[in-house]
């Protein structure tokens, strides 16, 4: 199996509800800007489907397909805290299985914990993630999870911006990524439904490429 791989099935009608209720914005006059610094045309926040029953119950529906067709024999569900948690605790649910999820740092009081949950050694577990940009914090979360005892099988997600640098950190890894949708996917449909002109075309292709150099 690829390291990442995009449910072709969904990727277009994943793409379509999350710009349908603005949980992602393009905008490249007016970029966001991100934690890093980096200049974006994008903004993500799949958060807001939470918000959307319908939107909400179909990308739960998708997760739960995609893990099942990719990682069958999961024993267990995780989240990455924070965004992650909702979605994992739905799709744990939808499969009648004990769901975890892990903290980007302990806690600084109590038990300390970076996972919390039931942690059962040897257990096979699917990461959920709502967003891969790097792969930084969703591979750390992983990474957690193995040292604690589990097997991890993969990591599922509803959106990856497919910079190379996160194939580069999953393959690293060893890690599978199995996304609803991504960048190049997002793309294609809001040019086909005239949310962006053939130069915003460009400009977003372009951001992909080099989104650290870009608008510099």
């Amino acid at each position: 199996m690829p390291i990442i791989k995009v449910q072709e099935e969904t990727a277009a009608k994943v793409a379509a509800m999350l710009l349908q209720i603005q949980a992602i914005k393009l905008n490249t006059e007016k970029p966001f800007t991100w934690s890093s610094g980096w200049k974006s045309p994008i903004y993500c926040d799949n958060r807001l489907s939470l918000s959307y029953p319908e939107i909400r119950t179909a990308i739960k529906h998708a997760l739960v397909q995609a893990i099942r067709e990719n990682f069958f024999t999961l024993e267990a569900v995780a989240g990455v805290a924070t965004a992650g948690i909702a979605q994992g605790a739905l799709v744990a649910e939808a499969l009648n299985l004990p769901f975890l999820y892990v903290r980007p740092k302990p806690k600084d009081h109590g038990m300390e914990n970076l996972i919390e949950g039931r942690v059962v050694k040897g257990q096979k577990v699917v990461v959920v993630e709502d967003l891969v940009s790097t792969g930084g914090s969703s591979l750390k979360a992983a990474q957690a999870l193995r040292e604690a005892g589990f097997e991890v099988l993969g990591m599922v997600s509803i959106f990856n911006y497919g910079f190379d640098i996160a194939t580069r950190n999953f393959y690293e890894a060893n890690t599978s990524l199995i996304t609803l949708s991504d960048y190049g996917h997002l793309l294609k449909y809001a040019q086909e439904e005239k949310y962006i002109t053939e130069d915003q075309v460009t400009s977003l292709k372009a951001w992909r490429v080099d989104p650290a150099g870009w608008k510099k």
